[in-house]
């Protein structure tokens, strides 16, 4: 047994009906090396049950304290389910990008159920060229995209065969009502020890924002007032989801002909895309937006569960019309932005989180997903996470490619989440029912923009083709 840790726990008590909090892990799987070897979804049950063993978060079960006394557990070792966790799935004919698409959107409408562990697998059939798609939807509280990507690569291959794994895991005994009560206030006492700690670390935050010559950019110092905007409204339950692929040469190159980082010119191009859906679905496109933008303070690579982030306030500079300008004015305010989240201490937010009351925290969220207005903290979350450097492989067949998305917040009908694996920069975009009439508007919009980007900076303006991926 565990503890939830505070940040992991507000990840799920910010959950609603309406507003779920699983993340979406897609691999898209070329089974044509198997030559005639079966590979269903019988043989990829047993491929996840030979893993269990080191795929710890998938053994975790969800425990409520009495009361709501404390935040949940997890119970680390519990029984699983593979026929009901991994099932089936076949998309519609002719079984491209788009039919993919939106049968994981139809797949994400759902939430997870709290009595099981947190996670379900989805073993795609139905794709043209010999290809099958493997989706995870894994709840927000048990990983973040650092701890996913490391989850992902031990749930892989590390060569062409396929590798013999254990078949079989410990499991531990339920808890009883008792202990969880006993558990619980040996940890509040705990927690109230480390409150001094707490509030010395906030206390050093302020001093070093206070003493710094540094000074907010406007949009920071007018916290909770982002621009109203066509994304922003109350959440439906239903989801729709889009993707696209670049060549990671070829923001690379970009990038470094302008001088700016990898994760700028994702935040360019995402800016160049929701400027022309803006001046479509708002008729105007005058004031910037306000992105939160995940940012890990752990990146190690053992870690498999648990969020160690926190969020970045970044100005998003739809106004203006000059894509290069729009670059630099990203650039710019990223290293604003990081320079003042730097000074406030990155684990701000999730150390204070361990104090947050689960019975209120719960009320409150479902009161604010219901409200039906501006969202008050942030136009939409944008994230751009370094995956897997080399090929994976499942059950012996090569993983093409690796799309992720995290999910909807409150108030935002819109997440932009990008993935870089091996040779390529995957763009992942969820939105409600109601916020585009389809996804692939701003995936098409993201293409847009870097053609645009390149084409002001008097780069070719023809993508490379990235053989590998599914046709657009």
């Amino acid at each position: 047994m565990k503890r939830l840790s505070g940040w992991d726990a507000v990840l799920l008590y910010s959950e609603t009906p309406t507003v779920h909090m699983h993340t979406l892990k897609l691999a898209v799987i070329d089974i044509s090396e198997l030559k005639g070897r079966q590979f269903g979804i019988d043989e990829f049950r047993e491929v996840i049950h030979s893993r269990l063993y080191k795929l710890d978060p998938f053994r975790y079960e969800l425990v409520d304290i009495p009361f709501k006394f404390h935040h949940p557990m997890w119970r680390e070792n519990c029984e699983v389910d593979l026929t009901y966790h991994v099932r089936s799935c076949r998309v519609d004919s002719p079984g491209g990008r788009r039919q993919l698409d939106e049968a994981v959107g139809r797949i994400a409408s759902t939430p997870l159920d709290r009595t099981k562990p947190l996670w379900e697998m989805y073993f795609i059939e139905g794709l043209a060229n010999r290809r099958i798609a493997v989706l995870g939807k894994i709840h927000h509280a048990l990983a973040d995209g650092v701890a996913s990507a490391n989850l992902l690569a031990r749930g892989m291959d590390p060569h062409t065969g396929p590798e013999a794994d254990r078949d079989s895991y410990a499991t531990d005994p339920a808890p009883g009502r008792s202990e969880l009560v006993r558990t619980a206030f040996a940890d509040h006492i705990r927690q109230i020890g480390r409150l001094p700690g707490v509030l010395r670390y906030t206390a050093q935050g302020v001093q070093r924002v206070r003493k710094s010559p540094k000074k907010l950019s406007p949009e920071l110092t007018r916290p909770f007032t982002p621009p109203p905007s066509f994304m922003n409204h109350r959440v439906d339950a239903q989801r729709k989801f889009a993707t696209a692929t670049l060549a990671l040469a070829d923001v690379k190159e970009t990038g470094k002909h302008l001088g700016v980082t990898i994760n700028d010119m994702v935040l360019a191009i995402s800016a160049g895309a929701l400027r022309q859906l803006s001046l479509k679905y708002d008729g105007h496109a005058d004031h910037p937006l306000l992105a939160s933008v995940p940012v890990s303070f752990d990146f190690s690579r053992e870690r498999i569960s648990g969020n160690r982030f926190s969020g970045v306030m970044m100005v998003v500079p739809i106004e203006l019309d000059d894509p290069l300008a729009r670059v630099q004015a990203v650039h710019d305010a990223a290293v604003d932005a990081k320079e003042t989240h730097h000074l406030m201490g990155p684990e701000l937010v999730s150390r204070w989180s361990a104090y947050f009351p689960p019975a209120p925290a719960e009320r409150l969220f479902h009161w604010l997903a219901e409200k039906d207005g501006q969202n008050k903290v942030l136009n939409i979350p944008i994230s751009n996470v370094p995956g897997p450097r080399e090929p994976g492989r499942v059950g012996g067949a090569l993983v093409t490619e690796i799309y992720s998305v995290g999910p909807l917040t409150t108030g935002s009908g819109l997440n932009i989440t990008v993935w870089s694996y091996v040779d390529q920069l995957n763009i992942s975009v969820l939105s409600d029912g109601a916020t585009l009439l389809d996804p692939h508007e701003l995936t098409d919009a993201m293409i847009n923009a870097i053609i645009e980007i390149r084409r002001a900076a008097g780069l070719p303006e023809e993508l490379t083709v990235v053989e590998s991926a599914m046709a657009p």
